[in-house]
C-alpha cells in the first residue's frame, strides 16, 4: 500500500508540474522570485487544475509517509520524471526515443534496486525538540544559501539553484507532514496545538514558491533535475537523523546501494536533459513549442481528423495519414 501511495503521489507530481508549467510559460521574465508570479499563475485555469493534483499528491504523499518511512517514500517520488516522459509522449503525442527509454529503465531500476537492497526499516522515533532545532536550521541554511546563488547567474543555473531549494524545502517539509500524519492519526481534534501544522503550511507554501520560481526562471532540465534528485537525498539523510529510519548497509548492501541510486539519478538527469524534456522550455528547436500551444494544435488536429471521412482518408497516402495523428 506504502509503495501505492508514493507511486500515485509520483504520477500526480507529473502532472503538476505539466499543468503548472503551463500556466507560468508566458509569464513576464521580470516577475521572478515577486508575488506577481503566483498572482498571474492563479488567473490560469490550467494551473489551478494543477494545484488540484498537488493536494492530491499532498495528500497520498502524507497517507503513505504515515504508513511508511521517509527513507521509504521519498525515494519512489523520483519515478516522476518517468511519468512526466510517459505524459508528454501521450499527452502531447512527443516522439520517445532510446535516450528516454533508457533513462526510464535506469531510473526505475536503480530505484527498484535501491528499496530491495536497503529495506527501508524503523523510522519509529519521535523526533525530539532539539532534533527539530538542528534539523530545521540545517535545512533553511540550505534553502537561504542557494536562494542566494540563484539570484546571480545564467538561467540553466538560477533554475537549479531555485529548484535545490525548492527540494530542500520539500524533503523538510515532507518529515512535517509525517509528524502531523502521526498526530492526525492519534487524535485530529489535537493537530492546531501542535507547532509543527502550522511549520507544515509555511513550509509548504514557501517550498511552492521556490518551485515557481525554478520552473521560470530557466530550462525545466536543470530545475526537475534538483527538485527530483535533492529531495530524495535531503529526505535521506532527514529520515535518518530525525526519525531513525534504517538502511541495511552491512556486507555487500552498502555499496549496491550506493550503485542504485547512481544508476537512478544517472537515469532521471538522462531524462531531464532529454530534448523531450528540455524542449519543454524552448531549449531544443524540435520541441520548442509552447505546451499550452501544442495541446490546442493537438486538439484541433483532432477535431479536423474527426471531420474527415474514413474512406477519404484510406484513400491518402500513407505519410499523409500518418500526418494526420501528430498534433
Amino acid at each position: 500500500m506504502v509503495y501505492i501511495l508514493a507511486l500515485s503521489s509520483a504520477l500526480a507530481n507529473a502532472l503538476t508540474s505539466i499543468l503548472q508549467r503551463m500556466g507560468v510559460e508566458d509569464a513576464p521574465e521580470e516577475s521572478t522570485l515577486r508575488l506577481s508570479l503566483l498572482t498571474h499563475a492563479i488567473k490560469r485555469g490550467v494551473w489551478l487544475l494543477g494545484f488540484a493534483f498537488m493536494v492530491s499528491s499532498f495528500l497520498m504523499q502524507a497517507v503513505a509517509l504515515h504508513l511508511g518511512d521517509l527513507s521509504q517514500v521519498q525515494p519512489i517520488l523520483t519515478t516522476e520524471l518517468p511519468f512526466l516522459v510517459l505524459l508528454l509522449a501521450t499527452w502531447f503525442r512527443f516522439h520517445i526515443g532510446a535516450r528516454e527509454w533508457i533513462g526510464c529503465l535506469a531510473a526505475t531500476g536503480g530505484l527498484a534496486g535501491f528499496l530491495i537492497f536497503a529495506q527501508p526499516s524503523g523510522g519509529d522515533d519521535v523526533p525530539t525538540r532539539v532534533g527539530w532545532i538542528v534539523v530545521g536550521s540545517i535545512c533553511g541554511g540550505a534553502v537561504v544559501l542557494t536562494v542566494l546563488l540563484a539570484l546571480r547567474g545564467p538561467r540553466w543555473w538560477r533554475a537549479a539553484m531555485f529548484g535545490a531549494a525548492g527540494a530542500v524545502g520539500f524533503a523538510f517539509t515532507a518529515s512535517l507532514i509525517k509528524s502531523v500524519g502521526d498526530y492526525v492519526a492519534a487524535d485530529w481534534t489535537q493537530i492546531f496545538l501542535h507547532w509543527q501544522t502550522y511549520a507544515l503550511a509555511l513550509c509548504g507554501v514557501g517550498s511552492l514558491f521556490l518551485a515557481q520560481n525554478a520552473f521560470h526562471a530557466g530550462p525545466i532540465a536543470a530545475s526537475q533535475t534538483a527538485l527530483v534528485l535533492v529531495d530524495p537525498l535531503a529526505s535521506l539523510a532527514i529520515g535518518i537523523g530525525l526519525y531513525g529510519d534504517n538502511l541495511r548497509t552491512t556486507g555487500v548492501f552498502g555499496p549496491l546501494e550506493a550503485l542504485s541510486l547512481v544508476i537512478m539519478f544517472v537515469g532521471a538527469v538522462s531524462i531531464s536533459y532529454s530534448p523531450l524534456v528540455s524542449g519543454m522550455k524552448g531549449d531544443e528547436q524540435q520541441y520548442s513549442e509552447m505546451l499550452s500551444l501544442r495541446s490546442r494544435s493537438k486538439r484541433l488536429a483532432e477535431a479536423v481528423q474527426d471531420q474527415i471521412p474514413p474512406e477519404l482518408v484510406q484513400s491518402l497516402p500513407p505519410e499523409v495519414q500518418e500526418n494526420l495523428h501528430q498534433p
